[in-house]
C-alpha cells in the first residue's frame, strides 16, 4: 500500500497546493467568519501505519461534517485582545493552590510553565526531564521565563497555553476546539492516507515545508528552515483546505480525551464512525492517574531523530493543567443545521 501512494502522491508539489488552495479560497462564501476557512464534509482514513506511532493504529474510516476552523494557529495578538476584553489570567500565570498539589513544599507552588532547554551537549533520549524545566514566571506574555517578552512576535502563535484557557478563549469567540477527527481530516486537505500534509516527500523539490527541527535532538537546531522556536503563521504554504501549520510550528489542543486504544475500538465496529468525539475518559498507560487530551500537528521541535508526530496520523497528549512553550490552539466553529456556506 505504502509503495502506491508514494507514487501516486510524488506528483504533489508547491505548485500543485497553492491551486489547490486557490481553488478553495474562490469557493469561500463572502460570509465566512474572519480568518477562517470552509472545511467541506467528507468521508477519510484516519489513523497512520507508521511504526513509531502504535497509538495511532489501525487505519479506520471516518465521516466528519463540514466545518469552519481558523486558517491558522491563535496568535499573541488575537489571545492578547481576548485578554484585553475580558481580563482573563492564564493558568501559567496562576499561583498553583495547595489544595491541588498535596504534599508540595510552598517554595514550589509558584506561576510558571515548562520551558524546552537544550542541553550542552548529546543526551541520551531515555528521559524528556533531560530538555523540559518547569521555569517560574514562564507565560504566553513571557515565552522562555523572566526577561523575554512578545516583542516582534504579534503574529507567532500564542504558547504556555492550558486546556482550560484554550476553551476560555472559544467561549469568548463563540468557536470551540477541534475534535480529533475533525483537526486531521482538516490537516490532510484532502490528500488520502498522505505520510505529510502536504504529500509523501519531506521537502518537495528541496524546500521546507513546515516548521520543525533540523539538526541532532535536542542539543543543536540548525535551524534550516529559518526558525529555531516558533515562527509567524503562514510562514509555510498553505494545505489542500487553506490552512497553515497544520503540521509543525505547535502543537495543538483537541477536545478529546487520550486513550491509546481509541482506533482499535472504532474499527472493532466495523463501520463508518461518524463525527467520532473520542472516549468517555483519559487513559495514559504510561501516567495512569493523570487525565489527559489529545494534542495534535506537532511543533518545532518534532524531527525524525525523537518525534515525527508532525505526520496528519501522529497523536500528542497532554495535562489539562500543563502549558509549555511549543503547545497552543486554533479553533473551530460547526456551520447552523441546514445550512450550507456556499450558497
Amino acid at each position: 500500500m505504502r509503495d502506491a501512494r508514494v507514487s501516486a502522491m510524488r506528483g504533489v508539489t508547491a505548485v500543485a497546493l497553492v491551486l489547490s488552495f486557490a481553488g478553495v479560497a474562490a469557493a469561500q462564501s463572502a460570509t465566512a467568519p474572519a480568518g477562517m476557512v470552509w472545511v467541506p464534509g467528507g468521508t477519510f482514513w484516519m489513523g497512520s501505519d507508521e511504526p513509531e506511532f502504535p497509538d495511532a493504529r489501525p487505519w479506520h474510516e471516518v465521516q466528519v461534517d463540514g466545518f469552519w476552523m481558523d486558517r491558522t494557529e491563535v496568535t499573541n495578538a488575537q489571545f492578547a485582545a481576548f485578554v484585553k476584553a475580558t481580563g482573563y489570567v492564564t493558568i501559567a500565570e496562576r499561583k498553583p493552590r495547595p489544595e491541588d498539589f498535596p504534599g508540595a513544599p510552598p517554595e514550589n507552588l509558584v506561576a510558571g510553565s515548562v520551558v524546552f532547554t537544550p542541553p550542552a551537549g548529546p543526551v541520551p533520549l531515555d528521559s524528556h526531564y533531560r530538555w523540559w524545566s518547569y521555569v517560574e514566571g514562564a507565560n504566553w506574555r513571557h515565552p522562555t521565563g523572566p526577561g523575554s517578552d512578545l516583542a516582534g512576535k504579534d503574529q507567532h502563535p500564542v504558547v504556555h497555553i492550558a486546556y482550560a484557557d484554550a476553551l476560555a478563549y472559544c467561549r469568548w469567540a463563540g468557536k470551540r476546539l477541534p475534535t480529533e477527527a475533525e483537526f486531521e481530516y482538516a490537516a490532510r486537505g484532502g490528500l488520502d492516507r498522505a505520510r505529510y500534509v502536504w504529500g509523501e516527500e519531506f521537502q518537495p523539490g528541496g524546500r521546507f515545508m513546515a516548521n520543525t527541527f533540523q539538526g541532532h535532538f535536542p542539543d543543536t537546531n540548525t535551524a534550516e528552515d529559518g526558525y529555531v522556536t516558533t515562527a509567524p503563521v503562514g510562514s509555510f504554504l498553505p494545505n489542500g483546505y487553506g490552512l497553515v501549520d497544520m503540521a509543525g510550528n505547535v502543537w495543538e489542543w483537541t477536545s478529546d480525551w487520550y486513550q491509546p486504544d481509541y482506533y482499535t475500538a472504532l474499527a472493532a465496529t466495523g463501520k463508518v464512525a461518524r463525527n467520532p468525539q473520542g472516549p468517555g475518559s483519559s487513559f495514559d498507560p504510561s501516567e495512569p492517574g493523570v487525565a489527559k487530551r489529545v494534542h495534535r500537528g506537532g511543533s518545532f521541535l518534532c524531527n525524525d531523530q525523537y518525534c515525527s508526530r508532525y505526520c496528519p496520523g501522529g497523536r500528542g497528549k497532554g495535562e489539562l493543567d500543563t502549558g509549555t512553550n511549543h503547545l497552543g490552539f486554533r479553533c473551530v466553529k460547526s456551520e447552523p443545521t441546514g445550512s450550507n456556506p456556499k450558497e
